[in-house]
């Protein structure tokens, strides 16, 4: 699979798996090494986490897989996010549902997950939120101490628009090498406000989570997604693909500013559609058939 370079010390896959719903797929331990194994087999090496997940379990579930074979960490890279609090049984001393991305809090996060992972180091650590009450001073200070101490290897963040980016960035000694924001077909919001935009001016590759719209293209009958899943059924056939997942992986790939999905699904079957769909080469005349679709109008 091809390989992206994201800064001098991180290259990842093209695409990435996501594991926000590990609990959901209710695996055992030897189960989830096994669509670990197979993932890689794959070509995919990058695996997505934050530290709410699961209610603050997934981490150490995938931690606890790892352990299994201790080998493998070697052969991924790990993606982790903080900044939301949550309440959940599993923090008993979470105060409400806020955001902090205080030094000690970042600090706070990026160790308990180091442990839960059973690392001693996290290859991308991500800001999950743009945070109203954040002191870039402080996130700054945080980010420096993690790489200094050889904790953290690089940082990004998560859902910022381009001026909460840039402000962040101003802060900060290292380069924030991501921006992973919901991007599909369904959704064009972050193609339309300047985020990708941005990103390209940057050079900087972002991270689509949500990919496939939540789902809703598949199910929904409302007119937006029966007109776009008609398209999608229309250019599914004129490419010879299996699924109109792999034209909406498709679509997003076809990008100029490299973007790179993030596979949801712990189905192993939907994984390797997903990474079939890097075969499929849309024209630029079939790109904006679906972005008319979306849109609900053609380009003016």
């Amino acid at each position: 699979m091809e390989r992206v370079m994201l800064a001098e010390n991180l290259e990842i896959s093209r695409f990435v798996h996501g594991y926000w719903r590990l609990n959901d797929w209710n695996l055992g331990k030897d189960q989830c090494l096994n669509l670990i194994k197979e993932t890689l087999a794959m070509g995919i090496t990058t695996f997505d986490h934050a530290d709410i997940y699961g209610s603050y379990t997934c981490e150490k579930l995938f931690g606890e897989t790892l352990k299994l074979e201790p080998g493998l960490r070697k052969e991924i890279e790990i993606i982790t996010k903080c900044g939301i609090v949550l309440k959940s049984p599993n923090r008993p001393l979470n105060n409400g549902h806020h955001y902090n991305t205080s030094k000690s809090h970042i600090i706070k996060s990026a160790e308990i997950s180091l442990k839960n992972f059973g690392t001693d180091y996290i290859d991308l650590l991500l800001i999950h939120r743009p945070d109203p009450f954040m002191d870039p001073h402080e996130v700054a200070e945080a980010f420096s101490d993690l790489k200094k101490s050889g904790k953290v290897r690089n940082f990004g963040v998560s859902n910022f628009l381009p001026h909460q980016y840039q402000m962040l960035q101003s802060y900060m000694d290292e380069k924030l090498i991501t921006n992973q924001v919901e991007i599909s077909a369904w959704n064009l919001e972050n193609m339309e406000n300047g985020v990708l935009d941005f990103a390209l001016e940057k050079r900087i590759k972002p991270m689509a989570w949500s990919p496939l719209g939540g789902g809703y293209i598949f199910k929904s009958n409302e007119e937006k997604a029966l007109r776009l899943r008609k398209t999608l059924e229309e250019i599914k056939m004129e490419l010879g693909a299996k699924k109109i997942d792999q034209v909406m992986y498709a679509w997003l790939l076809s990008h100029p500013g490299g973007i790179i999905p993030i596979i949801g699904s712990g189905n192993l079957g939907r994984v390797e559609l997903a990474c079939e769909s890097i075969d499929y080469k849309l024209t630029r005349a079939q790109w904006f058939r679906i972005y008319d679709a979306s849109r609900g109008r053609e380009v003016d």
